[in-house]
């Protein structure tokens, strides 16, 4: 069984997504369309797609001119009834996709900060896995209106939408839940500079932060993983 993955950015950490992955015996084919690899136009021989996140915005067709054929995957996907999952900017593109508002250039919502299931997020295969809430890891300035037959499944204090289902098996996940405490930490030393220009007490508060958050946000993370992977033998 093999699965895409499309990287938007650089330095992409697959985190718990990737081990979930490793852990089912599932391929992983991995697609660097920020480096100008070339995305597939059809879902044949895979059984899911990932859209990992990335700096640019949901509409940056100009500095990202790849996108419209990342969005055109997400629907061949969704059209095929094969699991999909957008994190951060994957997220936004599902939105973009089908015809959710993409909202560009909100404060920034960075850090640990919990994540509540709405009832139908409760009710969801995956979305189930955060039983009443968790701390998982936020960093995005952008966000979207729910597209049309959405499933409205989790919410922040900041960002109404930060999760929703379309269809049985395409998901879309605002907050990094696939970030555990290597990925955070990985991050906070490769971006350093970038961090630094919106959240500059992060490495102050990083010690104290992961100590009171990530050993949940981890476990939470992994169990989101693993049950979406547990959609592609479905």
């Amino acid at each position: 069984m093999r699965v895409l993955a499309i990287e938007n950015y650089q330095d992409t950490p697959y985190g718990n997504v990737g081990r979930a992955l490793e852990m089912a015996g599932v391929e992983v084919v991995k697609v660097r369309a920020f480096e100008g690899e070339s995305v597939p136009a059809s879902v044949d021989g895979y059984a899911g797609l990932v859209v990992f996140g990335g700096g640019q915005n949901a509409l940056d067709d100009e500095g990202s001119p790849f996108l419209p054929r990342v969005c055109d995957l997400i629907r061949g996907f969704h059209q095929a009834e094969r699991p999909v999952m957008g994190i951060c900017l994957g997220s936004q593109l599902i939105a973009r996709t089908f015809g959710g508002r993409n909202i560009i250039g909100r404060p920034i919502e960075f850090g640990w900060h919990d994540v509540t299931p709405t009832d139908a997020g409760r009710a969801d295969p995956v979305f189930s896995a955060l039983g009443d809430g968790a701390p998982l890891f936020h960093w995005h300035n952008d966000t979207f209106d729910l597209p049309p037959e959405a499933v409205h499944l989790a919410t922040s204090r900041q960002t109404v939408n930060q999760g929703f289902r379309l269809g049985r098996s395409t998901y879309a996940f605002q907050f990094h839940f696939e970030a555990a405490l290597p990925e955070v930490l990985d991050w906070s030393e490769t971006f350093a500079d970038m961090i630094a220009s919106d959240t500059p007490d992060w490495p102050e508060r990083l010690p104290t932060e992961a100590e009171r958050h990530a050993a949940r946000a981890d476990a939470t993370g992994k169990a989101l993983a693993e049950a979406w992977t547990r959609l592609l033998g479905a």
